[in-house]
């Protein structure tokens, strides 16, 4: 399929930015992610400033970094299961709480949602603006993550025919289907 500027649209490519740290917001993107992969959808996953760390090592990376940079990842959460929650996280009780249902209704956790998009082979980008911004290198994020700018991500949402952007501080996900 064309666009009106005869730029080729593929049906079966679909194009998600992670903006935000939330635990919830980042189950959404990949539940979403997943279950388009799932349906042989070409995935690209786009993380950029708090998004980042959904991505990051749970473990500390010992690596040389400035006073403030090492402040600003000390504040942030390190990994997929340190998320809290958009709303009612509560100082982490919220996320616990959240967590502690996921386990009891066998709903898969943050972390094994990222597995399963690796595996399913969904392209993980990492902002490499956003990344020097907030002093996060790539050492700190888990393997198979890709690294680039904002050029290549729009790139990957010229060619798709849907775009997801999980939005910070606004509940749920905004939808923007390309027309046909």
């Amino acid at each position: 399929m064309l666009d009106e500027g005869g730029v080729f649209l593929d049906r079966n490519k679909k194009t998600i930015i992670v903006f935000s740290g939330d635990l919830d917001k980042a189950m959404a993107s990949f539940i979403i992610a997943n279950g388009a992969a799932a349906m042989g959808n070409e995935v690209t996953m786009f993380f950029t400033f708090w998004g980042l760390n959904v991505l990051r090592k749970p473990d500390k990376v010992k690596i040389k970094k400035s006073f403030l940079e090492a402040f600003f990842g000390w504040m942030m959460p390190r990994g997929a299961g340190r998320l809290g929650l958009s709303k009612m996280n509560f100082g982490g009780m919220g996320a616990s709480m959240m967590r502690t249902i996921m386990k009891q209704k066998n709903v898969s956790d943050v972390q094994e949602l990222i597995e399963t998009a690796q595996s399913l082979g969904v392209k993980l980008i990492a902002c490499s603006m956003s990344m020097d911004v907030m002093g996060i290198r790539a050492e700190e994020l888990i393997d198979g993550v890709e690294f680039a700018g904002v050029a290549t991500y729009l790139g990957e949402a010229d060619e798709a025919t849907s775009t997801c952007l999980s939005k910070r501080n606004v509940c749920g996900l905004g939808i923007f289907a390309h027309p046909d």
